[in-house]
């Protein structure tokens, strides 16, 4: 055989088997993206559920709260400790609960060593008092926002929210729910027994290195940042909870930084979901499944028989993407979250109300102003990276406006939250929404290639100095750029599109 041939046959051999490796590691690569825990967990630890945190009334009648952050390490899995941070607790927070026309106060001291915020996820206050990247917390400082709940009862939450840190401190697990009633609320037949049968929900993935530390690695080609193959609800692994009547409201906060979820029951029965992330609905509607994006709430009502077990899952979500765009970023992942144990005695509530709330939606015929929002890639919003000194929008208090959002991108999810306001989801991708999205939101999933038009109503609260911010919360691209910001003014106000001296709060 010639030289000239085994040149050939050499390299014909040689690319086959770059062929060969490389079909063969996509194959692996795939099949490594896969995670599911269904059928694979213990249920062997009693869920946890945060305590209320108490509070004081001062000279002027305010309810005042203290939460500090602090480190922490807590033993998640058998035998390992984690490093963790949190807010009075080792990890996550007591829950805040508070009433509609309750004036709050709500001192955060920092003792983690480095600078963070604490931002009112889903909650109407000033922009001042919000926590956004702007009302930085120093370590050893106190920031003591302060306001007047103005809003329906709802479920809202707080975090963490420091321009490009924002994904590790939330993942850290500095973060809590802020309940909100009102008289509708207390008056209905709904139930309502904190830790009972009204029952919060924190859920987040997490990694974990072999010596139990918290790791931040993510999927193979994963665009989204950490998607864990473990988790935690209420900071409890491998969770169960008692029913004690045949009826169990969950508050359901998806507080992971980059997974959604597709929420069901593991008999498929269906279920009631009775709130947003921003209130009631006007009436139950039952559902089978439902998909949470990072940052979104929903209230669900379980009915449960004695004696039996129901595990709570997340099936396999539909993110709207390729193939290999939902693979590699936990389209395909499913998880048992927590097992249901109902008593062999149940206490019997009464059946669900069929009207909830008159929910004061914004009036179209009011529309002042339509906007446009693309998403462009994972760190910019119509091609501009966040920019802390930038104001991006002004808009005048009391106006109402048109919000259409956009992502082109074919592979890539997002979501799309705005502080300081609660939206209703006008249509998905030129239709009507569907029912379970038709009450008031803050956060709203973007699959690939999709449009969300919304329509919302800027309250009174106004500020030339301090801006509300509007950003994708999968934390990993708010944290690259994918952020704008925006002030609320006075009608007749021109306040400069410059910021300056925002390094400390003012309070």
């Amino acid at each position: 055989m010639s030289i000239v041939k085994k040149i050939i046959i050499y390299i014909v051999i040689t690319i086959l088997v770059i062929i060969g490796g490389a079909v063969g590691f996509v194959i692996w690569s795939l099949a490594a993206s896969k995670t599911s825990t269904v059928g694979e967990i213990t249920f062997e630890n009693s869920l946890k559920i945060p305590e209320l945190l108490e509070f004081e009334l001062d000279s002027e009648g305010r309810k005042v709260f203290d939460l500090t952050f602090n480190q922490g390490e807590v033993e998640f899995l058998k035998g390992k400790l984690t490093e963790t941070w949190g807010l009075n607790d080792p990890y996550l927070s007591p829950t805040i609960r508070a009433s509609n026309g309750d004036s709050v106060v709500v001192n955060v001291t920092n003792k983690v060593g480095e600078k963070t915020t604490l931002h009112w996820h889903g909650m109407l206050l000033p922009s001042e008092m919000d926590g956004g990247p702007h009302q930085m917390i120093y370590p050893g400082e106190t920031w003591s926002p302060q306001w007047k709940v103005n809003q329906p009862a709802s479920t809202t939450w707080f975090h963490p929210h420091l321009h490009g840190e924002t994904e590790d401190h939330v993942y850290r697990g500095a973060a809590g729910m802020f309940i909100v009633d009102d008289e509708n609320s207390k008056s209905l037949e709904l139930p309502k027994e904190y830790g009972v049968n009204d029952i919060p929900l924190i859920i987040q993935d997490k990694n974990f290195n072999n010596d139990g530390s918290l790791s931040t690695g993510s999927k193979m080609f994963s665009n989204v940042g950490i998607l864990g193959d473990e988790i935690l609800v209420n900071g409890t692994h491998s969770p169960y909870f008692e029913a004690t009547t045949n009826l169990v409201r969950f508050r359901v906060l998806n507080a992971s930084t980059a997974r959604v979820y597709n929420f069901s029951l593991d008999d498929n029965r269906s279920f009631h979901m009775i709130a947003t992330d921003s209130g009631l609905l006007e009436s139950p509607v039952e559902l089978e499944e439902l998909m949470l994006s990072p940052g979104e709430r929903a209230e669900i009502v379980v009915e449960v028989v004695p004696g039996e077990t129901v595990i709570l899952q997340s099936k396999d979500p539909n993110l709207g993407a390729p193939f290999w765009g939902e693979r590699y970023n936990g389209g395909d992942d499913e998880f048992d979250i927590l097992e249901i144990r109902a008593n062999q005695k149940l206490t019997q509530l009464p059946d669900l109300p069929e009207k909830l709330a008159t929910i004061k939606l914004p009036n179209k015929d009011e529309v002042v102003e339509t906007r446009y929002f693309e998403l462009n890639g994972y760190d910019r919003i119509n091609g501009q990276e966040m920019d802390m000194n930038r104001v991006d929008h002004v808009i005048t208090a009391g106006s109402t406006e048109i919000w259409e959002v956009s992502n082109p991108r074919e592979e890539m999810y997002h979501n799309f939250h705005v502080h300081g306001i609660h939206f209703e989801v006008l249509e998905v991708n030129g239709e009507k929404a569907p029912a379970h999205m038709r009450g008031l939101k803050d956060t709203v999933y973007l699959a690939p290639n999709s449009k969300v038009k919304l329509i919302a109503r800027f309250e009174t609260y106004s500020d030339a100095n301090y801006p509300y911010m509007y950003h994708c919360h999968i934390l990993l691209h708010e944290d690259m750029g994918m952020m704008g910001q925006f002030l609320v003014v006075e009608p007749g106000a021109n306040p400069s599109r410059e910021l300056k001296g925002h390094d400390r709060h003012r309070h």
